[in-house]
This record gives structure tokens, sequence and C-alpha cells, in this order.
């Protein structure tokens, strides 16, 4: 059973749409060839306060996006030469936003969009199959009773200098 996800999926609280991503697949075509990779692990920026997160500095810039209603894709350079790809989640200006950090097959979001040849070309496009990448359901049950797989969750990656924020339980990771 293959679903793509709607773009109301992701006008939800971010911390409930990225437990939910875990499990669910990445799916990027190119060169009219079909991709797709199970999400294994995501990163939760939750609006302004959020001192880890691109809208701690308001409406503007890079940050723009994450203020578009949730199921916008919004991919931004770190270190000059790795593109992040993250779904904005929540309601049109609520800024919030999910970093896919791996996939089955491939770790690391910096790997993940050079693998995947994500650009920001991706940037401000909705996540559906015109745009060239989206997001599936395909019935896989992570968490629950009739499931071998659980999620775990831990602290973020790399956002010491978020105070308090840095250790929130906002990263998810597929736990087989």
């Amino acid at each position: 059973m293959r679903k793509v996800l709607p773009q109301s999926f992701f006008q939800r609280q971010v911390l409930i749409v990225a437990q939910q991503l875990i499990g669910k697949y990445l799916v990027r075509k190119r060169a009219g060839k079909e991709y797709s990779f199970m999400i294994t692990e995501v990163e939760a920026y939750q609006g302004e306060n959020d001192l880890a997160s691109h809208a701690r500095f308001g409406r503007g810039g890079r940050s723009q996006i994450m203020f578009e209603a949730g199921g916008h894709i919004y991919i931004y350079l770190i270190y000059g030469i790795h593109r992040m790809l993250n779904i904005v989640t929540e309601k049109q200006g609520e800024p919030s936003a999910i970093l896919i950090r791996g996939v089955e097959e491939i770790e690391g979001p910096g790997r993940l969009t050079r693998e995947l040849e994500i650009s920001s070309h991706l940037n401000g496009k909705v996540a559906e199959p015109s745009a060239g990448l989206w997001f599936e359901d395909r019935g896989i049950k992570v968490t629950g009773r009739s499931s071998v797989w659980r999620i775990k969750k831990t602290p973020r990656i790399g956002v010491e200098y978020a105070g308090k924020w840095a250790n929130k339980p906002y990263r998810f990771v597929l736990d087989k």
C-alpha cells in the first residue's frame, strides 16, 4: 500500500509529526527514476522560542520558508557545503520544521541530500510528486504491540549553543 502523505499531515504539531515520520518513506524522482527509502532518523525544531531553530531570528532570510504552512520543503546550506532537507510543519505563521537526518542505507543529513541529489531548487516547494520529492505511508507500524520496532528519543545533535533547548528529546530514531 502506497499513500502519498498530504500537506495536511504536516500541518500538525511538530513533535507528533516527527515521531510519525519514522517508518514513512522519503521518495525522490529524478531522471525518470523513482528512489524511496524508509525514514529512520529525524530532528524537530519547534517555533521561535526554540533556540536551536532558525526561526529564533524571526521571519526573513532563509527562515522565511519555516513560516509557511506545513508540507513545504525547507533546504538550507550548512558549513558552505552540505544541504539539509527539512519539512515544514504546523499552520502558516507557526514556524516549525523537521530535519531528515537519515533513511535506510543513508546515514547523515549531508550524505542524504548529496546521494539523492536534493538541491536548493526544491526550497519552498510543497512535498508532492510534482515537485520530485514527497513522503509516503506504506503501512509500516513502528510503535505498538504488533511492531518489533520502536522509536528512541534523544537530544538533538550539534545544538549545544541552544542552552536548555539542546537537551530537549527532539531527535527520533528507529530502534530496531
